[in-house]
């Protein structure tokens, strides 16, 4: 498991690679926190396009992330999940912690 950060202006874009489960989360936190608390942004986005595995860790990682920007005034979105994914997402009650599906955004603030 991987995570590229871009920052820019004030959205933070944490694109995932790879599987989310309980060894890789911590680190993904980790960094995702590290840059949030750097650059204060007032979005962060969680691009899910190469997840190709998640567990309950990832539903903790989103979690996590919502309480992390919220505490900086930010929001959270969660872009390009998968099918089973966004299942798992909209089960565990994320669209009222998350902006789920922004996609154009992510491509407007990444061109």
């Amino acid at each position: 498991m991987s995570v590229s950060i871009v920052a820019k202006g004030e959205v933070i874009t944490a694109f995932l690679n790879g599987e989310i489960d309980h060894h890789t989360a911590a680190e993904l936190r980790t960094t995702i926190d590290d840059a949030v608390v750097n650059n204060k942004p007032t979005l962060l986005v969680l691009d899910f396009k190469n997840v190709s595995f998640m567990d309950s860790s990832g539903i903790g990682l989103v979690m996590g992330r919502y309480k992390t920007i919220s505490e900086l005034g930010g929001e959270l979105a969660i872009v390009n999940t998968s099918p089973g994914i966004g299942k798992v997402m909209k089960l565990a009650g994320m669209e009222r912690l998350a902006k789920i599906g922004m996609e154009e955004l992510v491509n407007e603030t990444n061109q």
